[in-house]
């Protein structure tokens, strides 16, 4: 939830990137951070496993402006996609006020996309907040891989398995190239002040 300090004129939202294992999520944050220094008040953590995968947490605080006279500070947060870290997992999602979920266009890692967006849905289920309600963008990454003859599902396929019930905004993405990385950020970034402004009474 966004902390709102109106006697310092600050608010503090938490945005996260979830997905299933080696979707691209850290990807995402890597090409975000490079591409938009200007716009970080810190450096990258990262922490990960010898094999190169997300434990814990990658974050980006970002500078955004005002909102209302009120500095606006977006923190921008992995979660592990791996199984076995499900309770890390959920811990970073505590919090959220915005979601991207990054899927894997990759024919192969249909049910993983899936089981994914279910554990989503659950964990969001258990802090009490709906995966219909709150601010989602989806991102259908590694489109680039079509070019190298490996099995995509189609982003018809990918609205039609995933976003059919939600109608969330979605991205074809490459992250590893930047294609649809910042069209994804800033759909999420403009959804999610949308909601704090409306749940501040300042709509």
């Amino acid at each position: 939830m966004a902390v709102i300090n109106l006697k310092q004129k600050t608010v503090e939202c938490k945005i996260v990137y979830y997905g299933p294992g080696r979707c691209g999520k850290t990807t995402n944050l890597e090409y975000i951070f490079n591409k938009n220094r200007k716009l970080m008040t810190d450096e990258m953590v990262s922490i990960k496993t010898k094999g190169d995968l997300t434990l814990f947490f990658d974050f980006v605080p970002m500078g955004l402006g005002k909102i209302k006279g009120c500095d606006v500070r977006v923190q921008l947060y992995t979660v592990p996609g791996q199984v076995k870290y499900s309770s890390t997992r959920k811990l970073v999602l505590r919090g959220a006020d915005g979601v991207v979920f990054v899927a894997d266009s990759l024919e192969i890692r249909h049910e993983k996309n899936i089981l994914s967006l279910k554990d989503l849905a659950q964990n969001l289920k258990e802090y009490g907040l709906n995966i219909m309600k709150i601010p989602l963008v989806l991102q259908y990454n590694k489109r680039d891989l079509a070019e190298e003859g490996v099995p995509l599902m189609s982003v018809e396929q990918m609205e039609k398995a995933y976003n059919r019930q939600l109608r969330a905004p979605s991205f074809p993405a490459s992250a590893i190239n930047g294609d649809g990385v910042n069209a994804t950020l800033k759909t999420i970034l403009v959804e999610t002040l949308k909601s704090l402004r409306k749940d501040a009474g300042w709509a």
